[in-house]
């Protein structure tokens, strides 16, 4: 049995310039990109510091390598401009184009980290025949500012190698394949540069002469390589005598709901009800709830107009979700009408089926969740925060502010000794009398009022952060205080006389004790 489908047709579309394509779309946005007589490269970090990942035209031009050290190349070229690499985006960028490139096949998947595959099997006719749907592709990706080489083969592997290493435009029929990957070296298998140095050396340098000598012989130099870099099996693959199925991922589950209108109409709110309901359902089935939804409109000029809102817990309480939409479409602008409404859950989490118990007693942590989502709607997610606790020696380190919907809130870390209700950000210096050299302030002047010190407790003595502090950051030597109206204060002594780091110690009020 041939493990080939017959009549298969896999287009193979290389992006041989992805990062840089990437990188110019990118910053021609926010900035004036260089000249083209200057160098580019991108780089990323390596195991002896960055490293060329990527290059333009000039860089190319003037013998750049990839993978070469970014230092050596600015010694032999000063005028080098570089940037950082983004190996993250530009892998996702590769899999929204799998995605995208839908629109000429039902099976598409990313292909390594310069590619995407398409299965195209009974779908040119469709576009005109191969050569056109070839054409279609590269314009369609020419337009987006992406550079392709493309080929179309029987296999995968074949498609690969000659979008890669035969000129792009290909089209190879089933019966010549072995005559169209003959010439081409046997880099083009994809296959390890310690396995490409021994071919070499054994005088095998194109595919062709990998053909002609002996299976048996090469399979045991082979044996131990997995299929993935094994020459051989490869070979088999590209030439159709092993399977290489394109197992493409399924589309992501989107769920939206949606109205159209006989009417164009102006007021979206009678309709959101209705939509949240049907949403709700269909999150329903899958246990699912939604933490950010979008509410569309598409207004009868062609525009249309969106609002988003986030939730702090999953959710799909139909009067809850109509309530904080609700509250966003002030401002919105109908236009003439609109006669299509969408309501899409942009991000969902697993939500199982709950029952309120009998004796009527409320979730007291849903009804915190409902009322963050209401105040965030009302007043923007940066509005609405509240404490992260950072592992930190300095005290006006410790607690940081988050907004509600993007971390869960935090209980206080148990503190040893006690700490003042109100902290100061940052401490305010003041003027202290005290017996020289670490003696407690016996009467200071805060904020042009001054205090007699009756009682205090300390020092309490707090090392700098030497991971995250300057050289010759002095310590603190921290003081509760009592004044003669019995208010309580916090303050401190940074530096010592003679610690040979600054002049006098300077005094500061930290907090105010309740």
């Amino acid at each position: 049995m041939n493990p080939q489908p017959q009549g298969a047709r896999i287009i193979s579309v290389c992006f041989p310039d992805l990062a840089m394509d990437r990188w110019r779309r990118i910053t021609a946005q926010q900035r004036t990109l260089p000249d083209d007589e200057v160098p580019v490269v991108l780089a990323r970090e390596g195991s002896h510091g960055p490293v060329v990942h990527a290059m333009n035209a000039e860089a190319a031009q003037r013998d750049v390598l990839v993978g070469a050290r970014v230092v050596d190349v600015q010694a032999i070229h000063p005028d080098l401009h570089v940037e950082q690499a983004d190996t993250a985006g530009d892998t996702a960028l590769l899999d929204r184009l799998a995605l995208w490139a839908r629109r000429w096949c039902p099976w598409t998947v990313r292909d390594g980290l310069d590619g995407i595959a398409l299965d195209v099997s009974g779908a040119a006719h469709l576009f005109g025949g191969e050569a056109q749907m070839l054409r279609d592709i590269g314009t369609r990706f020419k337009m987006q500012g992406l550079s392709t080489r493309l080929a179309i083969a029987p296999t995968r592997g074949a498609a690969q190698m000659l979008a890669r290493f035969g000129g792009g435009g290909v089209i190879c029929e089933a019966e010549d394949v072995e005559v169209a990957l003959a010439p081409l070296p046997v880099a083009a298998l994809r296959i390890e540069e310690d396995t490409v140095r021994l071919l070499q050396r054994l005088g095998l340098k194109t595919v062709g002469r990998l053909m002609e000598v002996p299976r048996v012989a090469l399979m045991r130099r082979f044996d131990r390589l997995a299929a993935e870099v094994n020459p051989l099996v490869l070979l088999d693959r590209a030439l159709g005598r092993a399977g290489d199925p394109l197992n493409a991922p399924e589309d992501a589950q989107r769920w939206m709901a949606r109205v159209r209108l006989a009417e164009p109409v102006i007021d979206p709110v009678p309709h959101l009800e209705g939509l949240a309901a049907d949403l709700c359902r269909q999150m329903a089935k899958a246990e699912l709830g939604a933490r950010r939804l979008r509410l569309t409109i598409y207004r009868v000029d062609g525009e249309w107009r969106s609002r988003d809102v986030a939730l702090a817990s999953a959710s799909r309480d139909v009067a809850h979700l109509v309530r904080l939409m609700g509250g966003k479409l002030e401002g919105i602008d109908p236009g003439f009408g609109f006669d299509l409404l969408t309501l899409e859950a942009l991000r969902v989490e697993p939500l199982a089926l709950h029952q309120d118990p009998l004796d009527g007693r409320r979730d007291a942590g849903r009804d915190v969740a409902a009322l963050l989502d209401r105040l965030t709607a009302k007043l923007g997610p940066e509005k609405v925060t509240w404490s992260a606790w950072v592992q930190s020696h300095k005290p006006e380190r410790m607690e940081q502010r988050v907004p509600a919907l993007v971390a869960d809130g935090q209980d206080a870390p148990v503190l040893l000794r006690e700490r003042p209700l109100r902290l100061l950000e940052p401490p305010e210096e003041i003027a202290v009398l005290y017996a020289v050299p670490e003696g407690p302030p016996a009467r200071f002047r805060w904020r042009r009022v001054s205090y007699l010190t009756t009682r205090h407790e300390g020092p309490e003595r707090i090392a700098p952060e030497w991971w995250r502090d300057r050289p010759g950051t002095r310590l603190r030597d921290y003081y509760k205080v009592e004044v003669r109206d019995g208010r309580r204060f916090w303050l401190f002594r940074q530096g010592i006389l003679g610690d040979g780091r600054g002049g006098d110690p300077g005094w500061f009020v930290q907090g105010v004790f309740a």
